[in-house]
């Protein structure tokens, strides 16, 4: 369901061809829910059949452009204010943290420090990523650079809760 609401998100804050959805999705929403291109060309095409999407404008050599309908605005809208729609929360790492005592003590620590050390290096990541943004004084780009700013904290927070372990 995620991958369909940031297609439709993106397409509501700006029109766009799939290409130019894809661009603007790697630059941001993969941070947040990342996709290959076949999957979200896939999730396009659901949206269209669906209503939620339509062709807005067709260019050379057939490129299509895509913009939000107001049906797939209101599910949007819906979608937001409706968290009961999402999954469960589940942590493959976590249960991995769970099960390191049915491995070596000094591979567990080992386990742990590659934890933070990815941790760190996705903080590293995410700082050059926000550098290398202008940042507008628009509600997009204030959520925008509020959804970066939570990845930065959890990682930060990731990184040092990893080492604590790790030093005990």
């Amino acid at each position: 369901m995620s991958l369909r609401m940031a297609a439709l998100g993106l397409l509501a804050q700006h029109p766009g061809s799939g290409y130019d959805l894809l661009k603007r999705f790697e630059k941001s929403m993969a941070n947040v829910w990342p996709a290959t291109q076949s999957q979200l060309y896939g999730e396009l095409n659901k949206l269209a059949a669906a209503g939620l999407i339509e062709v807005s404008a067709v260019g050379a050599r057939g490129r299509k452009e895509y913009r939000a309908t107001p049906d797939g605005r209101a599910e949007l809208a819906r979608w937001i204010a409706d968290p009961a729609d999402d999954p469960p929360e589940r942590s493959a790492e976590l249960l991995r943290v769970f099960l390191l005592s049915e491995i070596p003590r000094d591979q567990a620590r080992e386990h742990l420090n590659a934890l933070a050390d990815h941790a760190e290096a996705e903080v590293a990541r995410l700082k050059e990523l926000e550098a290398s943004i202008h940042w507008s004084d628009s509600d997009e780009d204030f959520y925008a650079h509020a959804a970066l700013e939570f990845g930065l904290r959890i990682n930060a927070m990731q990184a040092k809760w990893a080492r604590d372990v790790a030093s005990r």
